[in-house]
């Protein structure tokens, strides 16, 4: 497996990097063991980062060292739970838990760790929300189109179609007394890929938050941020321009937030002169293409990644009236315009002092 590609930290501090890359962690072959923990300081500020990789990504948190002046072995200990939980997730190791769910269930109710059967039935929730554009099941599509290992593909209809009959939250059987869940399908398999990384980015909040460390900036892959504190101001997130990856698109400032983006500008290939993105839509076998970019402000980094993908399925106005209905969710789709390479920003929710245009689009 290529080494991921890591944002440099004081562009990241500098708000350049932020929610830049696309993706996710999860949805990538697996990267070498993490190497050792990093802490460095910003030069000119008391603005400490404290760095691991894990889930193919860099996983950084950064805090206030004048503020917080003994909270690093913290923020170390914190950011281990991303190889922790990494470990229980991925579908890139055998040994994973996700991995024996995906090879018993079909046969019998398999037992799940209590974090991962909360987020199942939470995924189940976004699943029947979203009309199926969230669907953590959807693992044989993104095998039939190469997607799994980075190797696009173009599969034949009949291959799509078999891939869709096991495809479908609606055949996951949870039993909340026993805490197990089953497959009434045979041949379904989860994968984690669109939600993982936010729920490992709120678990290792709790745990910051838990060690008395309360303002700070975290994200995994730069894809996915979460955001704690910073008074009024917030912390100053940047988004990249889909078709110009050196151009910053959007700024945005998050307090006690998160923020998740979707897209394909990273995993795609061209077949007949047409280009095909990594995000599928589950209900159609095939990729999703109404948008460039979906971006989610959320609660939590787990609702702003599945929902950013949701958006990227669904499309403008099915995202607009999913936020119409749920007024603490904003996002900021982009879509193509009739200039040549210009693009449309369409922010959702959006209140106009947490985010700006940082060029003409």
């Amino acid at each position: 497996m290529s080494e991921p590609p890591k944002s440099s930290r004081r562009e990241f501090l500098r708000g350049k990097s932020a929610a830049e890359a696309l993706g996710s962690a999860l949805a990538a072959p697996p990267a070498p063991l993490p190497a050792p923990t990093s802490v460095g300081v910003q030069p000119g500020s008391h603005l400490l980062s404290v760095s691991r990789e894990a889930m193919a990504c860099l996983f950084e948190v950064v805090f206030d060292a004048a503020t917080y002046r003994d909270h690093t072995d913290a923020a170390v200990e914190a950011l281990e739970l991303a190889s922790i939980l990494e470990a229980q997730l991925t579908v890139y190791r055998d040994t994973s838990e996700v991995m024996q769910i995906n090879r018993r269930a079909a046969s019998g109710p398999v037992e799940v760790e209590e974090g991962l059967f909360r987020l199942l039935q939470r995924s189940i929730v976004l699943y029947e929300a979203t009309g199926g554009a969230f669907d953590i099941t959807a693992g044989r599509l993104s095998k039939v189109w190469g997607f799994h290992r980075r190797q696009g593909q173009m599969p034949s209809a009949d291959e799509i179609a078999a891939a869709l009959a096991m495809v479908g939250s609606q055949h996951l059987q949870l039993d909340e007394a026993a805490r197990t869940v089953r497959f009434t399908q045979p041949g379904l398999e989860l994968n984690l890929g669109a939600i993982g990384k936010g729920y490992s980015l709120d678990r290792i909040a709790d745990a910051l938050a838990a060690s008395g460390l309360h303002d700070f900036l975290l994200h995994g892959g730069n894809s996915s941020v979460l955001a704690r504190g910073r008074s009024d101001s917030g912390w100053s997130v940047a988004l990249r321009h889909p078709l110009k990856p050196d151009v910053r698109l959007a700024e945005f400032s998050l307090v006690d937030q998160a923020l998740g983006t979707s897209g394909s500008g990273t995993q795609f290939f061209h077949h007949q002169g047409q280009r095909y993105g990594h995000i599928l839509d589950p209900r159609s076998g095939w990729p999703a293409d109404e948008v460039l970019s979906a971006t989610v402000i959320a609660r939590t980094a787990e609702q702003a990644d599945a929902l950013s993908t949701a958006f990227y399925v669904l499309g403008l106005e099915p995202a607009r009236a999913y936020c119409q209905q749920h007024p603490e969710i904003s996002a900021l789709l982009v879509t193509t315009s009739t200039a040549a390479g210009g693009v449309e920003l369409h922010p959702i929710n959006l209140a106009d002092e947490r985010w700006r245009r940082s060029v003409a689009s």
